[in-house]
């Protein structure tokens, strides 16, 4: 079996915060992890661990302390300048001015896409995140998971090959949250994108991904790695005896239950 192509590669990564007066903040120690492209992988631990602070730094948005990361063979910041990612954040960050249409195409222009081209992007994305009739109204008149849908769309515009997520869907209710969650599989299925994904809640790690790291309270190190080998991803999964196996590994590994190391969870 040949092995997927590595999308991210993070190496013996430190990161050390320092203030104006000299006082220091070691927020990741020695942290190493591989994506392969096309891969899920969730970042899990207690706040103020590093998980933000390691998806910063693969999307060159702070610089490391020292050790290595590669996107996709390259620099973070070529990564970057090369549009290899996309980014999505807690809050869906829209332009309130703008339409959800203008939202969607908000990197696209400044990136100098043509009208036509912009438009036919845009209209794809529109149709694939289920909001086509909904392109020309303001922010202000969309629910909250509607917005979180054009920032992932908008995140998407450029079609790159990793999605970068910091809790997107933390501000919701948790019916919104799970349908979310379930549009997020399809979204990903559709593109074949792979996704770092932060989160607190293990459910949600869990449903999502292919592997949970689980990482240290400060400074923030992996300690463990959850596989989660499951046949399809769907409100039965939610309800599977695996499905529960796997939150409760998860959460054995947050509370320091059983040896760091590696191990999977799969259907049966």
């Amino acid at each position: 079996m040949t092995a997927k192509p590595v999308a991210v590669t993070v190496t013996n990564v430190d990161k050390i915060f320092r203030s104006r007066k000299g006082a220091e903040v070691h927020a990741l120690s020695d942290v190493s992890l591989e994506v392969a492209a096309g891969e899920f992988i969730s970042l899990i631990g207690p706040s103020g661990c590093g998980k933000s602070t390691l998806m910063r730094l693969v999307a060159d948005l702070d610089g490391i302390t020292s050790g290595e990361i590669t996107v996709f063979g390259k620099t973070p910041e070529k990564a970057r300048k090369d549009q290899d990612y996309g980014i999505a954040f807690q809050q869906a960050g829209l332009l309130p001015w703008r339409s959800v249409r203008a939202n969607i195409e908000l990197p696209l222009e400044i990136h100098g896409w043509e009208p036509r081209d912009r438009k036919e992007r845009s209209d794809e994305l529109l149709e694939l995140i289920g909001l086509a009739d909904f392109a020309d109204h303001k922010p202000d008149q969309l629910s909250g998971g509607m917005k979180q849908r054009v920032a992932i769309a908008r995140s998407l515009a450029e079609r790159p090959r990793l999605l970068l997520m910091d809790e997107p869907f933390g501000a919701l209710d948790e019916i919104t949250r799970e349908h979310m969650q379930n549009e997020l599989v399809a979204l990903c299925q559709e593109t074949g994108a792979a996704v770092i994904f932060v989160t607190h809640s293990i459910p949600e790690a869990v449903f999502l991904s292919d592997r949970v790291v689980v990482m240290s309270p400060r400074p923030g190190r992996i300690t463990e790695v959850i596989d989660l080998d499951f046949s399809s991803r769907d409100e039965e999964l939610r309800e599977d005896a695996a499905f529960y196996e796997g939150v409760t590994a998860v959460r054995n590994a947050l509370h320091g239950g059983e040896t760091a190391g590696a191990r999977g969870v799969e259907n049966r």
